[in-house]
């Protein structure tokens, strides 16, 4: 018998009646930002979370996660990846683009952070609920502090929020670059974004980070055709962790973050020419701890 909590063997209909983010959740209104008609998405509702994906880079545009901090459980990690039934196989970066290598399957929505619920049960399904390769890129294995960084932002944030509001909207995706290096029949995104909106004095709030796996390499392209030529693991580079302008992070990832980077708590002015992977720009916070964070003027 399937393990009931497991998202394999889950078929097309029953993810159809998954309710997805709420953008209400914080109790003001916070809708899922939404690309322009030019680019080919597609909704993917979960539990606790939606995906707005491209299928023309089989990776998340976008990932849009309620978090409720009041009603987290600790649940044992499923971990049995699946593709999602309701996209053809083709359209997904599967289970190929992992094998025989060290590539992380990198989760975009955090399972610790989709693990809360009413009831335990309801817990583990939504934790079961973030292992479909919808919900992954490719991260270096290497486990360094500047992942440890983005791991724990979620969870830094959700006990600055607490003494305001349990409850957090978490937008975050891969940068999609045209130019990110071609691997196993994807492109690696070298960039990844998070948005995290709260209620802070009865006022939404937001703060903006980003994760940069740019590997220090001359030739990109040729280092990358190596890989997928030897069946190595692509040249990624040891993780650095940002916090930098919202208006930055949408013109960096061409996701409209409008409402966000209004309410923005890092005092600073977006660049006027956002930097390339592997570079850095004015405003832009380069974090070596949480206390780092900051969380207003």
């Amino acid at each position: 018998m399937t393990d009931l909590f497991a998202p394999v063997g889950v078929t097309a209909q029953e993810l159809e009646g998954r309710p997805g983010f709420d953008p209400g959740f914080l109790g003001v209104d916070v809708p899922m930002p939404v690309l322009p008609p030019d680019v080919p998405t597609l909704l993917l509702n979960y539990f606790h979370y939606s995906v707005l994906f491209r299928p023309d880079r089989r990776f998340a545009a976008v990932t849009a996660l309620d978090l409720d901090g009041g009603h987290l459980v600790s649940v044992d990690r499923s971990d049995r990846w699946a593709l999602d039934p309701r996209l053809a196989a083709e359209l997904q970066a599967g289970p190929a683009v992992y094998a025989h290598n060290d590539l992380d399957r990198g989760h975009l929505v955090m399972r610790a952070s989709s693990a809360w619920g009413a009831t335990e049960d309801e817990a583990r399904k939504a934790e079961a609920d973030t292992f479909f390769f919808t919900n992954a890129a490719p991260q270096a294995a290497l486990f360094n502090q500047g992942r440890e960084l983005w791991l724990g932002l979620e969870e830094y944030l959700q006990d600055h929020a607490a003494t305001f509001d349990r409850k957090l909207a978490v937008f975050a995706a891969p940068v999609l670059e045209p130019a990110d290096p071609p691997y196993r029949g994807i492109q690696v995104p070298l960039r990844f974004w998070k948005v995290v909106a709260f209620v802070q004095d009865g006022q939404l709030a937001a703060t903006g980070y980003l994760l940069d796996q740019s590997p220090l390499v001359k030739d990109l392209p040729a280092a990358f055709a190596e890989a997928a030529a030897t069946g190595a693991v692509p040249p990624l580079g040891p993780f650095r962790t940002f916090q930098v302008p919202i208006a930055d992070l949408a013109t960096v990832s061409g996701v409209p973050l409008d409402q966000l980077a209004a309410v923005d708590l890092l005092p600073a002015e977006p660049s006027l020419a956002p930097p390339l992977p592997g570079e850095t720009a004015a405003g832009w916070v380069e974090l070596s701890s949480l206390r780092d964070v900051v969380l207003g003027a």
